[in-house]
């Protein structure tokens, strides 16, 4: 008794010593559990809203990086681990009626990869044929003269996605001039990552006491199994890797139109963390946080320097529309962070704070994109509004010059002293 005592004192200690989510970021994950997903979470699409320009000012040019759309898996491992460990519980009799269902879906998802590691599926390809028709709707006026010049990453889902967007906006004006290119030259600012010492940094905290959260493995494997013991034998890795193949299998259900919630085969506590873990990874490396943005937020320089020369370019009249950059997610993150914009590069968050509080999943979703929408007047004055996933967004740190449109001398200036 006073061992079983001792065992209960030290799981609530446990339990105590490790942060938690907000009451706010747990209902949005409770209110759609897929967006647990996080960055690999299908696009949302919401009502677009615009605050009114300042009079006299009319949108004249579009910057934009998204990130490709839904895509598959890296690998088919965790689907394969599931259905061998599943199939063999099967044949022994032990597979209950919910492993029975874990069975099919994995199957189901080992079909859908089919060996492309990496692709961009049918739901990628329609989130950007979508956003291009909702950029074309709500700035008509800036594709009526000018050229579309598109840019992307070499990876074939960035290829894709940059085809899928530009098509449908050529849909929109059957006449507009378009060029594309790709190459390892544009790669080096394209693709930019945080570097290995961030890297590893970010780790040690993300595996460090502030995430360990106890989560009761054999009450997963009994969910399954009607011998969780034979069952964690015959799943042949460590629990935690058994539970991250049903994480895995949840998260990418969605990139296949899969509307069914996976995450019901997991305990709620071990969906929440798993969300919290790979979201607090993304922040710390790609984002301005406390522990490292004064050292990640220069590598991301050379894509910022690539949108300011490419937008003064066409303020001093070259012939372009919209310069249309398709990547990554990391580097669109550090891009966010670098104009300051709200959530990416303000406030500031510490490691306890951001995995408690950041909304990585509303930040970084599939299709993740960046617009920013250039305004002018007849005196030349030059206005800009930044969309993150598009919704103005505010530099918290920067005096607006109205509502949510900046001076782009000012936008410029803050940037430089960075």
């Amino acid at each position: 008794m006073k061992r079983l005592l001792i065992s209960l004192l030290l799981l609530a200690f446990a339990a105590a010593s490790h942060a938690q989510l907000s009451p706010q970021m747990d209902a949005y994950l409770r209110e759609f559990p897929q967006r647990a997903s996080f960055n690999v979470h299908a696009y949302e699409f919401h009502p677009l809203k615009d605050t009114p320009a300042p009079r006299g000012f009319k949108p004249f040019y579009i910057s934009h990086y998204g990130r490709h759309g839904s895509r598959s898996h890296t690998s088919d491992e965790p689907y394969v681990l599931l259905r061998d460990c599943l199939e063999a519980a099967a044949r022994e009799g032990i597979i209950t009626a919910s492993g029975d269902s874990l069975l099919a879906c994995a199957r189901q998802m080992i079909r859908l990869h089919d060996g492309m590691e990496g692709r961009l599926t049918p739901r990628g390809a329609r989130e950007h044929e979508m956003l291009a028709r909702r950029m074309y709707s709500r700035y008509p006026q800036v594709f009526r003269h000018g050229e579309v010049h598109a840019l992307s990453s070499d990876v074939p889902r960035c290829l894709v996605s940059m085809a899928a967007f530009t098509s449908s906006l050529r849909a929109c004006k059957k006449d507009l001039v378009m060029t594309w290119d790709s190459g390892v030259k544009f790669q080096r600012f394209i693709a930019s990552g945080s570097g290995s010492a961030i890297k590893q940094k970010a780790l040690d905290i993300i595996h460090g006491p502030l995430t360990d959260i106890p989560i009761d493995t054999m009450a997963v494997f009994a969910r399954f199994f009607r011998d969780p013991v034979r069952g964690k034998e015959l799943a042949g890795v460590k629990p935690k890797s058994f539970i991250s193949a049903i994480f895995t299998l949840a998260q990418f259900a969605e990139a296949y139109d899969i509307d069914e919630n996976r995450f019901s085969f997991l305990p709620w506590e071990a969906v929440e963390t798993a969300y919290a873990r790979h979201a607090l990874n993304f922040y710390l490396g790609h984002c301005n946080s406390a522990p490292f943005g004064d050292e990640r937020m220069p590598r991301a320089r050379p894509l910022v320097m690539e949108v300011v020369r490419k937008a003064d370019e066409a303020i001093a009249g070259a012939p372009v529309a919209a310069d249309l950059i398709f990547g990554h997610d990391l580097p669109f993150l550090a891009l966010c962070a670098y104009f300051g914009l709200e959530g990416y590069g303000y406030p500031r968050l510490t490691a306890e704070e951001a995995y408690r509080n950041w909304n990585g999943v509303r930040h970084c979703p599939f299709a993740t994109n960046l617009q920013i929408v250039f305004y002018r007047n007849r005196k030349g004055l030059v206005l800009v509004k930044f969309l993150a996933n598009e919704e103005e967004t505010m530099i918290p740190e920067l005096k607006a010059y109205s509502g949510p449109y900046y001076r782009w001398d000012d936008v410029k200036g803050y940037v430089n002293d960075k």
